[in-house]
């Protein structure tokens, strides 16, 4: 984790979450399936307003012997999994009038709605007493734990909730109980997303979320299916930020999620994802982002600038950017005389260019590797010393380890620092998008042999020349090695389809099927570069034009 001196906010706990269960009651309609909704009270403390599923914090009868003996339970279940059922059974049953259980211990599902209206739904009653009196057994083997959300950081009221599925029992009716609940409501999840877009059916981000992962499956049983190993299909806590002039929140796989983490750990809403230009975004105390103003397809939103050190110990700048006087001048007004390393990860046009400027504004030396002979005619550079493999470069009380990661660029380096555990990327791994590998000078193999050495190190966040700061880094690298591998068995495929031999040309529409065709000059480098890949590999030959598969 980055040092704590360097924060630039003071942590603050959250508010500790309390734990409760929601289920998703699931029916089959002819055209897929429904979901049962309500609407919370407008006078709620947590959610006023909203379309929910019927949930509510988990009570200490609901893990203790009397309910463990009043449940039918599968094997595989644990006790704890077991307790947020329980939980999750009544308070379907409180807040709806909807009871998963047996009608006895040996008996089918309990169908019998009369049965049902015996049974006091207040709050204040014993739930188990009532179910042990009327001789029921509750159906917690009929409910799957689905999903796992812990209620974002900066809200004042929190939950660590599971997320429950279960088939809707025959022959009951849904009541709601007109004091926490009203208007129940039996809809699809896309009918739902669709009244959320239109605004008049109000839900809250980890409904939406949750619906929208619904959404993909056709049927009760095949969510069911889903939920049988026992185990969350995701877990999730979410964080929030400022876009757009409205407060946005992300889950742990969208792309701003690593810089709130870093940025403000405890969750705060404290930091703004909008893009400019003209200002730096301060990461850390001692590491800042100035982003240059090439927006573009091959860019994103601008190639980072990233400044590291401060005005007593000296600064060094990781990739000063394009050859724009306007982003030379606001670096060097960050760094005014006390630069000491202009270091650039490569030599496109859109990294290396604004060294030379920026030391004839602020001195320092310009640290990298030449371009590539293949390249040089294009892009050139050639930095006053070069880095070599697994040298460390020091600027105040930090140390940049260097690690030349050929692909990208034949001369592509990336910058650990070590006491913080921040890996700058540079176009080696950006957020948001996969990375052109253009041969001659882009590799393949070497992408991935890189690739593999950066998963070794304990990175903990990944700053890249494009896009936010990238959090997990070992399930980011890991994506793009299964993306390329993935991408070479579509290669492979193609081939097998064309009877084993075809032109790249030929090829390009089949591999990058999923790509739009505006882009398919850009990616016709990436393909080239696995086809050379496999060629190295020993099953593709070349012939001509006619790519040739071998094994």
């Amino acid at each position: 984790m980055p040092r704590e001196e360097k924060r630039l906010h003071a942590y603050q706990p959250p508010v500790t979450p309390r734990p409760a269960a929601t289920i998703l009651l699931l029916r089959d309609v002819a055209q897929g399936y429904e979901v049962l909704m309500t609407r919370r009270s407008a006078r709620a403390s947590f959610a006023p307003g909203a379309y929910v599923f019927p949930g509510g914090a988990v009570d200490a009868a609901d893990g203790g012997e009397q309910a463990r003996m009043l449940g039918r339970q599968r094997g595989t279940q644990s006790e704890e999994q077991q307790a947020y059922t329980v939980a999750a059974i009544r308070e379907a049953f409180e807040e709806l009038g909807v009871l998963l259980a047996y009608r006895d211990p040996t008996a089918d599902q309990l169908t019998d709605q009369k049965q049902l209206e015996l049974l006091d739904r207040g709050h204040d009653s014993d739930f188990l007493a009532q179910i042990e009196a009327a001789g029921h057994r509750l159906a917690v083997d009929r409910v799957w734990w689905l999903c796992h959300w812990i209620t974002d950081r900066d809200l004042p009221k929190r939950f660590d909730a599971r997320f429950f599925v279960a088939r809707m029992p025959e022959g009951q009716d849904p009541r709601a109980d007109e004091g926490e609940q009203f208007d129940p409501v039996w809809i699809s999840p896309a009918e739902a997303l669709a009244g959320h877009e239109r605004g008049d059916f109000p839900m809250i981000f980890p409904t939406i979320r949750t619906l929208r992962r619904l959404a993909a499956f056709n049927s009760v049983d095949e969510v069911i299916d889903q939920c049988r190993s026992e185990s969350p299909l995701w877990v999730s806590s979410p964080r929030a930020a400022h876009l757009r002039g409205e407060v946005e929140r992300f889950s742990e796989h969208e792309a701003p999620y690593g810089e709130l983490e870093l940025i403000v750990p405890d969750g705060r809403i404290l930091h703004s994802l909008d893009w400019q230009h003209e200002k730096a975004v301060a990461l850390l105390k001692h590491v800042s982002r100035l982003t240059a103003p090439n927006p573009g397809m091959m860019t994103g939103p601008g190639t980072n600038t990233y400044i590291i050190g401060d005005a007593v110990s000296g600064f060094a700048v990781i990739d000063p950017g394009p050859e724009d006087p306007a982003h030379i001048d606001r670096i060097a007004e960050l760094v005014g005389d006390r630069l000491v390393y202009t270091l650039c990860t490569h030599s496109h046009p859109d990294h290396s260019p604004g060294a030379s400027l920026l030391q004839a504004r602020c001195g320092g030396e310009i640290l990298g590797r030449a371009s590539g002979e293949s390249v040089q005619h294009i892009w050139p550079f050639t930095p006053d010393r070069t880095i070599e493999d697994g040298e460390r470069i020091r600027v105040g009380d930090s140390t940049l380890l260097a690690i030349h990661t050929p692909g990208h660029a034949s001369n592509h380096l990336c910058f650990y620092l070590e006491e913080d555990g921040l890996l700058f990327s540079g176009d080696h791994i950006n957020n948001g998008s996969t990375v052109v590998i253009g041969p001659p000078d882009g590799n393949m193999k070497a992408y991935l042999d890189a690739l593999e050495r950066l998963r070794e190190l304990s990175a903990r966040y990944i700053l890249p020349a494009h896009g936010w700061v990238l959090g997990f880094p070992q399930i980011a690298i890991e994506s793009l090695i299964r993306h390329r591998l993935g991408r070479e068995a579509k290669v492979t495929a193609a081939l097998v389809a064309a009877g084993g031999r075809a032109t790249t040309e030929a090829l390009l529409p089949h591999v990058y099927d999923d790509v739009p065709a505006k882009l398919h000059p850009v990616a016709a480098r990436s393909l080239r570069a696995h086809l050379d890949k496999l060629t190295e590999d020993g099953r593709v030959g070349i012939e001509g034009e006619l790519w040739t598969l071998l094994a």
